[in-house]
Parts: structure tokens; sequence; C-alpha cells
């Protein structure tokens, strides 16, 4: 998937207008246009740090660097987007944010810089280098609602984490990991969930046409949050399965693509899975939520190899 996850579904994860006026910055940062072209061979996309919506993140000591991104995927990773928020907000920005290329190396002098502090000096960078300016907004829109098939039951692959039990948000603590990528294939632990915790990550699925992703230690949110993408459900989904606290996952699954093929002959599609795996179904509802709305965005500055970037404290 070329994006990881603009309706953002929940309010409850929703930043307002204010808290954007308090940005960090980096210290030193360049931008450059990526002349390979979209996502050929040898050109893979690269980045240090995990551009999806989770808190999976191995320190960079400052470091931010990324190649051959879409700016929406820049923007996605600074405005913390899951798909759905994605696939909606797409459709407001012209173009060129999807098709050109971008990359992107950036440092603060803040060695032990969070991955929220990151995303904080990115929206600094996107709105003093391509001018982005986006409002919030609530609407009533169409949703999913989710609900678990059968009260205070759930699926096989659906199972509350331990309290206690030992996780990280660190990929590089694991064996044979390397640097950050957005999906990368990760060791599991028992139940075939992901070692690393706190975000969704793409893990060993059951055969070579199937799609599988897993998280560990999220709340129900962040699962109901990622479905729109893995389904093409063309709205963002709502959790109302009351289920709180925090959650283990896998969901196994033919994509759309190959349902119909000899390939996808035999496994589950999206929602059989969704029901089978992790006890859940699919209501379609109307819901207020809050969106954020794009109100003006600029082919980048032109600049040198590096550009200082104006410093803002955080209040």
């Amino acid at each position: 998937m070329l994006f990881c996850s603009l309706v953002i579904a929940q309010a409850s994860g929703a930043q307002s207008v204010s808290a954007d006026q308090r940005l960090l910055a980096f210290d030193v940062a360049s931008i450059r246009p990526d002349k390979a072209g979209a996502d050929k061979a040898g050109n893979d996309l690269q980045s240090n740090v995990p551009l999806g919506p989770g808190d999976v993140y191995a320190p960079t000591g400052g470091l931010f660097r990324a190649r051959n991104m879409p700016l929406l995927t820049y923007i996605a990773f600074a405005y913390k987007m899951t798909d759905g928020q994605l696939a909606a907000f797409r459709a407001m920005v012209p173009e060129w944010t999807v098709s050109d290329r971008f990359d992107i190396e950036a440092r603060t002098d803040n060695e032990a810089v969070t991955k929220d502090q990151l995303r904080l000096m990115m929206r600094s960078l996107l709105a003093e280098r391509f001018k982005l300016v986006v409002h919030y907004e609530t609407r009533e829109v169409p949703v999913f609602g989710l609900f678990l098939l059968k009260p205070g039951t759930t699926g096989p692959k659906l199972q509350a984490q331990p309290v206690g039990a030992e996780c990280t948000t660190d990929p590089s603590t694991q064996a044979g990991s390397g640097a950050a990528t957005e999906n990368p294939q990760r060791e599991t632990v028992e139940g075939g969930f992901p070692a690393i915790c706190g975000g969704i990550i793409g893990v060993q699925a059951s055969a070579p046409d199937r799609y599988s992703f897993g998280a560990r230690d999220v709340p129900m949110s962040v699962i109901a949050n990622a479905l729109t993408s893995w389904g093409n459900l063309g709205r963002p989904v709502i959790d109302r399965t009351g289920l709180v606290g925090y959650y283990n996952f896998v969901l196994d699954f033919v994509p759309e693509h190959l349902q119909d093929s000899a390939q996808g002959a035999g496994g589950p599609n999206f929602r059989e899975a969704l029901k089978q795996q992790l006890g859940l179904r699919l209501d379609p509802q109307k819901s207020s939520v809050q969106v954020i709305v794009l109100d003006h965005i600029e082919h980048p500055t032109a600049n040198g190899s590096r550009q200082r970037v104006t410093r803002k404290r955080m209040r």
C-alpha cells in the first residue's frame, strides 16, 4: 500500500487548531524533488521513521530522513492520519501532491526527540515550505459502525493485551530488524501477533495471495480506523464495540483484486475474515465527525542543499 493511513473518525483523537500554533521546528532541513519516478525498481520508498499513525519508532538521534515519498504521505505523517482519514483528505488536494515525489532530510538538536515531536516539526516544515494551511470542521458523514457479532465475545484472533505483558514500540530491539520502514515484516509472538507493540504492521500471511496485518497493545479505535483501506470501504469506521483497554489482533484475508482469481480461491474476503477471525461486523450509519479541511497548499519554495527553518517553541 502506498499510503498508510481527511476525516478524523474519532473525536477523541482529533487535534485542535490552537494546538497547531504551538509547533516545534527542525533546526535544519532540506527538501528536494525526487526525479527518479514513482516507486520504481531500485528506487523504493524509504524512511528512517515509520510514517504511519502508530507509535512504532526507533530513536534516530534527531535525524529524519525519507526518500521518494509523495507530499501527501508527509502530510499524513504530520497529522497522524489513519487510512480512512487520508482517503478523505486525498480528494481535497491537487494531484501533484500524490504524483510528485520528494526527499526530505531534517535534523533537530534534540537527540531524544519523540515520534510525536517529529510530527509537530513536520507540520512546521510543511507550513513554511509548502505554505500548507488547514482547519477543522465537524460534519455528519456516512460511516461504518464496528460492532461485536456476539455481545461480550471476540473472535479467536482478537485478544485483550495481558496486563503487565512485556511490549516495546522500538523495532530496533528485534533480532534481524533493520532501519524502520512503513510496513515491516516483523517477528511474532504466541498467537501470531506482532512482537512490536503500538502500531499496525504487516505480518506473515497464511498464503502468498493474502494480506495479513496485526498489532499488539492498541485500543479498538486504532483497529477500527485502519479498516477503511483494507476493505476498500470508502468511509470511516467508528468503534462501537464497547471494548475498553488494549488489544492484540491479526487479520488475514484475500484482497479484493484477487477474490475472483484462481490465486484467491478458498480464502476469506475482508468482511468474512473480520467476522471469522475478529468476531466483528460493520453496519452502515451516519455520525458527526471532525474533519480537517485543506485551505491552501503550494509547490515547495526553492532552496539550496539545506535551508534554515524558523524555530518555534512549545508553550
